[in-house]
């Protein structure tokens, strides 16, 4: 505690950066100290304001409090993100503040999970399609697709994709991926275990991935560079389950959903999607689901 008092003078004082901030409200979160995570919030907005970091701050308050199954608390925080950071679009543009598109897609997200956890499933779809509409545009779409798609998207056919076609009557399994991923990397290991079972019965892995502006340690770096980057990566930590350059594109990852890498989707021989799951799996869960496409009870 004395630390982090030290760390609330910091702030007081206008000494500690905005970037130290939000990551210093993250710790404390994730060690469930929410007064405390609260007191930098108040003590950062008495010296700063109300930033664009300070509602990125305030986001990470309202996953927390809805991680925590306190619904009310949670669905309090996000709404004043999402005022605030709507507020702040009338003199800010959002493809260009980083901090403004984390706190307000993550409202937009935790609205539509309180909804959903309410047993207001309808309520929360409708409420993501009008909230994509308004921001199909913008940087934050895939992220609102995202969790449009996790209440919808299974049992429905597998959305199209750019530079590359699914299979027909194979079940596929799309691995979305990003070159600086760490949990792709590790998601490797386990992908090249279910191939090595399923593949010879069918099972085909498609991997796109997309282009981030940069490439190793966060150089800054053209598209032709970044996508001799891409194949590089592919080369070294996925060459034993991606055995051509991937199909690279921005789209696929929006229309996916997939602003959370890896993503990892289960299509049918009938091209239907069986699994929708942002994040890393572990392999006996993605194992299950797989099996269940040879199965018979997924096709």
């Amino acid at each position: 505690m004395r630390v982090k008092f030290f760390s609330l003078l910091l702030f007081a004082a206008g000494l500690a950066s905005a970037a130290d901030f939000v990551t210093d409200v993250r710790v404390a979160l994730a060690r469930n100290q929410f007064q405390a995570a609260a007191q930098m919030l108040n003590s950062y907005r008495a010296a700063s304001g109300e930033t664009p970091q300070w509602m990125e701050a305030l986001s990470w308050l309202a996953r927390a409090e809805l991680d925590a199954g306190n619904y009310d608390a949670a669905e309090k925080f996000a709404g004043e993100t999402y005022q605030l950071a709507t507020g702040a679009l009338k003199n800010r543009r959002l493809n260009r503040e980083p901090s403004l598109q984390t706190a307000l897609g993550a409202a937009i997200e935790v609205q539509a999970n309180v909804l959903a956890a309410r047993n207001q499933r309808t309520e929360a779809v409708a409420y993501l399609q009008d909230q994509l509409k308004t921001y199909y545009a913008t940087p934050i779409r895939a992220r609102i697709q995202k969790n449009l798609n996790v209440l919808t998207l299974e049992g429905k056919p597998a959305p199209p994709l750019e530079n590359v076609s699914l299979p027909k009557g194979q079940p596929v399994l799309i691995f979305f991926w990003a070159h600086w991923c760490m949990d792709c990397k590790a998601e490797a290991p386990i992908l090249g275990r279910i191939l090595a079972e399923f593949g010879s019965r069918g099972l085909t892995l498609v991997a796109p991935t997309q282009k981030y502006g940069y490439i190793g340690n966060g150089e800054e770096a053209p598209p032709a560079v970044e996508l001799r980057y891409i194949e590089k990566i592919r080369e070294e930590r996925y060459g034993a389950i991606i055995k051509s350059p991937a199909p690279v594109s921005e789209e696929n990852f929006r229309r996916y959903g997939a602003s959370t890498t890896p993503t990892l989707v289960l299509v049918d021989r009938r091209g239907i999607v069986r699994l929708y799951h942002p994040g890393a799996m572990p392999y006996e869960e993605l194992r299950s689901a797989v099996a269940k496409l040879f199965s018979g009870r997924a096709s």
